[in-house]
């Protein structure tokens, strides 16, 4: 009996870890706050999904700091191997177009960047852009009563670290609710 409990307990297990769900299109381009994120990376469908170390653990996050919005999308789909996808823009005070062109050498606040992220425990490869590997994010709406902000995104990005493999990214749209 032993032996059946424990093949009952370990089963469900078993199934979320073989389980990767292939993504054939992105989340509709809304304006409600209806919290989705997508994107394409050299023209591969990406969208937030799955869970991490802890299942609580949001797959999706968007904060104003100020007058800065930092949106955070998650991939833990295909564990051990997550991917991460970061926007962080600067002096968001009202819809418009906002660039990714300055190069910060690491994700910070000192300004405005588009972030990815491969790794497994540790970073194998992160690509962010700078001042020769550039796009915009076109902030369309932003509700402060219903607190979302939605828009849509592209850009280049370079290695940070290894050989250059820059990144593309493009069709990236976001209607997050922001905390």
């Amino acid at each position: 009996m032993k032996k059946h409990f424990l093949l009952y307990l370990l089963l469900p297990v078993f199934f979320f870890i073989g389980c990767k769900k292939e993504v054939s299109e992105l989340p509709p381009a809304t304006q409600t706050g209806a919290n989705t994120f997508g994107l394409k990376i050299d023209g591969q469908f990406w969208v937030p999904a799955g869970f991490g170390i802890v299942s609580t653990a949001p797959t999706l996050e968007a904060h104003f700091i100020g007058n800065d919005l930092r949106i955070n999308a998650r991939n833990f789909s295909s564990s051990p191997t997550e991917t991460e996808f970061e926007l962080f823009i600067t002096g968001v005070t009202e819809p418009g177009i906002y660039l990714l062109n300055t190069t910060v050498g690491y994700p910070s606040s000192a300004a405005s960047y588009g972030y990815y992220v491969h790794r497994k425990l540790t970073p194998d490869n992160e690509w962010m852009t700078s001042t020769q590997y550039t796009g915009s994010v076109t902030i369309s709406k932003i509700d402060t009563v219903n607190k979302f902000v939605s828009g849509t995104f592209e850009f280049q990005a370079i290695n940070l670290y290894n050989t250059p493999q820059p990144v593309s990214i493009t069709e990236g749209r976001f209607d997050v609710k922001t905390q």
